[in-house]
């Protein structure tokens, strides 16, 4: 079994251009334009799909809590210092500006979500990692919601069985 990343979409950039929320990401993460699909290489990198372009996103190091095993989540750090304060997304499993993608769709899945001009905006995020989730239940915690994608996935149904 494989944890693989699981990516956001959102379907506004919550009044703001592109240069606009770009400008506004420099103040938390080095903003770097790509020209190829960008995959998170560790836990504090981003890929973001905006306007027809890809960027590598790494959040600031002083914004990420050493101590805290939710906290220091690549999807905490997203969401507490972009999707929370930027979009004003609060509530990820009811606000319907924000969907879901699961790893298994790669960096082509998000891309294709934004170019059919159903979304505007697409963040790949970095895998979370075994340790994290093993340090996350050894705390005590919760994991947020839609942080882990595994595969394979297991198969759904029921099964009868006559018993004579």
């Amino acid at each position: 079994m494989t944890i693989l990343d699981y990516n956001r979409v959102l379907k506004d950039l919550n009044g703001r251009t592109p240069e606009q929320l770009l400008a506004e990401l420099a103040k938390s993460f080095t903003v770097t334009a790509s020209a190829e699909p960008v995959r998170p290489s560790s836990s504090h990198d981003y890929g973001m799909y905006l306007a027809g372009r890809w960027y590598r996103l790494t959040i600031r190091p002083e914004l990420v809590p050493a101590n805290d095993p939710i906290g220091r989540l690549p999807i905490t750090m997203l969401t507490r210092n972009l999707i929370e304060p930027l979009f004003g997304i609060t509530d990820p499993r009811t606000d319907k500006r924000i969907d879901f993608i699961g790893g298994a769709r790669g960096l082509a899945g998000l891309e294709a979500r934004v170019k059919s001009g159903e979304m505007a905006v697409a963040f790949a995020l970095y895998p979370t990692q075994m340790t994290d989730l093993m340090a996350v239940a050894d705390a005590g915690g919760i994991m947020p919601p839609k942080s882990t994608w595994f595969e394979p996935k297991l198969a759904d149904g029921m099964v009868n069985h006559v018993l004579d």
